[in-house]
């Protein structure tokens, strides 16, 4: 196997091995290139000192791993085998095998506890399984390689010089150890750092990385460890998201998937001032968005560009701007207050010059706003000649405007377009935030007058 040593923080280098090899063997390969007695040198791996007799694949230290190997402190004892071993939580020592989903799946949920109680043999069957082969306990969204949500794994820094060489005086025990600063202590093993603060990130488990290749943690999904259904398929699969609601409802991958699109589909997100564009849990528990939007990189790459479209106008609009109406365009303005002349910006391949009014949203003009006519009536006039070509230009933009017109409408209330797809001519906004219903022809808040007359068109 190939680990990569990083000697005392210097830039890193490969060093081959059998598999197998002990970390006594890595310590000597690192002495004899550097000069150092091995019996001198301390190997750190995620947080933790790893002992001479113990084998590399022991430690859980996967292929193409980095290690920092380092002189001991001036003062301190020499050789790893004299320093107390602190074992990182729960009655494990290692940070890759640390299962923080407790901290976001409670046994004390009465909703869990009716579960675990009625199917006991499922959970004890679902924990051999994961006795039985690897699983990631940690998953991320992977920026840069694979673009996606993949397994992940936990890695320890110092908070002061950023180096892996410190050594964890506790492991954490929840997820806000890991996510929120200055939780653990520990100590640097650089000679020259003094820093006593762990700072903990997550890597994508899917490729090697490199140390600037970090992932956002994804604190909601978790594996299936006990076995629960999913709140929509009742399938039990793994891993799955579990809400942060009081019965920390779970949902597997791939209806969350579902769930996201079909609201997205209806503009049913919800924009929070703090959080930003998100859901609440599927069961539509209160108080239970999902404060990190990572998660919904579930919907993948199309359909999340659609969503951070939609989070950017949904911003807008909570801010008092508005989105011009022109066909094909949909920019974001921010007019000044009390302003009814709006122009489109149009420079930098952004926006289109269009000229309109924000109380109608039609083209700009002067004195109160009309309501417009669904349909023209009367003829042309006549008496001049009209080019053939302009006419059949003039033909098929007018079939164009019929075309927008028929199809797409713009909310009274808040203007987002509506498209009207078949169904009656009782229309209701998509946006959470409105959702006011009103007539398609009328374009008025809905009423008895509207039911009576054209409710079916």
């Amino acid at each position: 196997m190939i680990v990569f040593v990083r000697f005392n923080s210097s830039h890193g280098f490969p060093v081959e091995l059998e598999e197998g090899a002990s970390v006594a063997e890595l310590k000597e390969v690192v002495g004899r290139q550097q000069g150092v007695r091995p019996e001198k040198l301390r190997v750190i791996f995620a947080g933790r000192e790893l002992r001479s007799d113990c084998t590399l694949q022991g430690c859980d230290l996967p292929e193409q791993s980095t290690v920092h190997v380092v002189l001991p402190r001036p003062g301190s004892a020499s050789g790893s085998d004299t320093v107390l071993r602190t074992r990182l939580g729960r009655g494990v020592d290692s940070l890759t095998r640390l299962d923080l989903s407790a901290s976001r799946l409670p046994t004390s949920s009465d909703g869990l506890a009716v579960v675990l109680d009625t199917d006991e043999r499922r959970q004890a069957d679902t924990a051999a399984q994961a006795e039985s082969r690897p699983h990631s306990s940690f998953y991320v969204f992977c920026k840069t390689v694979c673009r996606a949500i993949r397994p992940g794994k936990l890695r320890v820094r110092c908070k002061n010089c950023k180096q892996g060489t410190l050594t964890l005086s506790r492991g954490p025990s929840c997820w806000d150890d890991v996510l929120l600063p200055d939780r653990i202590p520990g100590l640097c093993q650089s000679q020259d750092c003094e820093g006593r603060v762990a700072e903990f990130y997550l890597k994508c488990a899917a490729h090697p990385t490199c140390d600037d290749d970090t992932s956002v943690a994804l604190d909601l999904i978790t594996p299936n460890v006990r076995g629960i259904p999913c709140i929509a398929c009742t399938d039990v699969v793994s891993p799955v998201l579990v809400s942060q609601c009081p019965d920390r409802h779970v949902i597997c991958l791939d209806c969350f998937h579902l769930y996201c699109v079909t609201r997205l589909n209806d503009r049913q997100f919800i924009h929070n001032p703090d959080i930003g564009y998100s859901l609440p849990c599927a069961a539509g528990c209160p108080n239970s968005l999902i404060k990190e939007v990572h998660h919904f990189r579930a919907l993948g790459e199309e359909q999340y560009e659609r969503y951070q479209r939609y989070a950017a106008e949904e911003c807008l609009l909570q801010m008092g701007g508005v989105l011009c109406p022109a066909p094909g365009c949909g920019a974001g303005l921010l007019p000044d207050n009390g302003q009814r002349r709006i122009q489109c910006q149009n420079g930098g391949g952004l926006g289109c010059g269009f000229v309109f009014c924000r109380d109608c949203k039609e083209e700009f003009h002067e004195g109160p706003c009309q309501m417009r006519s669904p349909t023209g009536t009367g003829a042309a006039p006549q008496g001049y000649v009209v080019d053939e070509e302009a006419a059949r230009r003039a033909r098929w933009e007018q079939a164009s405007r019929e075309t927008i017109d028929e199809t797409t409408r713009p909310c009274p209330r808040c203007r987002v377009p509506v498209e009207k797809n078949g169904g009656c001519m009782h229309m209701v906004c998509p946006r959470a935030q409105c959702r006011f219903e009103w007539c398609w022809l009328c374009r008025v808040e809905w009423n008895r007058e509207c039911m009576g007359n054209h409710w079916f068109g």
